[in-house]
């Protein structure tokens, strides 16, 4: 059985050069999300927030990504989570994008701020029937007896709003959005002589500055 401790990995020569991610972190952030979409990467938008605990202790789980542009990366979550704890007591974070098979990885850090409710609102409506239902029956990262508990609160929260019945938003549930002031971009090279592409906003935050890192 190979020891999976001991793998060596050759990344590959596909190169990162300056002149190839432009000078608009986002619209090259987007087109590298289309790029793993399309090439077959397992949920392509999934990333690891990491946030800051109250006490100053460092957490991390994976989230989707709802959208970005200009204005940042929205994701939505149960706002009294462990996450949404730690965002009300620091209201910074750090997004990991992993597309191992593409030997990438794009690393986003910023400030938080809530999405307004007509968003929320919004997106809440877009989700399916079943997890519209596991957002209400559920209060994220509280302990629970067992997962017959659980099920039971499902189960009333399906005979209060069965199939074609609206559910609605609870208050406690809505989305984030980070206001990158960090983009670094990673690809796997060979002999693990990376590259690694960072930007930076500059001034007011208005513009942004390049600069290579090394691996």
């Amino acid at each position: 059985m190979t020891d999976p401790l001991a793998r060596h990995t050759d990344y590959g020569n596909r190169s990162l050069d300056e002149s190839d991610v432009g000078s608009d972190p986002i619209a090259r952030f987007s087109a590298w999300l289309e790029d793993a979409a399309a090439r077959g990467v397992y949920e392509p938008n999934a990333m690891v927030v990491g946030t800051v605990d109250a006490d100053g202790t460092p957490s991390s789980r994976t989230v989707l990504l709802r959208a970005v542009d200009a204005d940042g990366f929205v994701f939505y979550t149960d706002r009294s989570s462990r996450k949404g704890r730690a965002l009300a007591a620091h209201p910074v974070a750090t997004l990991l994008f992993p597309w191992y098979t593409l030997h990438r990885q794009v690393i986003v850090t910023g400030e938080v701020s809530l999405v307004d409710d007509a968003e929320s609102d919004a997106y809440w409506a877009s989700r399916p029937h079943g997890s519209r239902i596991a957002g209400t029956a559920s209060a994220q990262s509280q302990p629970i007896g067992s997962r017959a508990e659980l099920d039971a609160r499902v189960a009333e929260v399906e005979e209060a709003f069965p199939k074609g019945r609206e559910v609605p938003r609870p208050a406690r549930w809505g989305g984030y959005r980070l206001r990158p002031r960090r983009i670094e971009f990673w690809q796997g090279r060979t002999s693990r002589l990376h590259d690694r592409i960072v930007f930076t906003r500059t001034g007011d935050g208005a513009a942004w500055s390049v600069a290579r890192l090394q691996p």
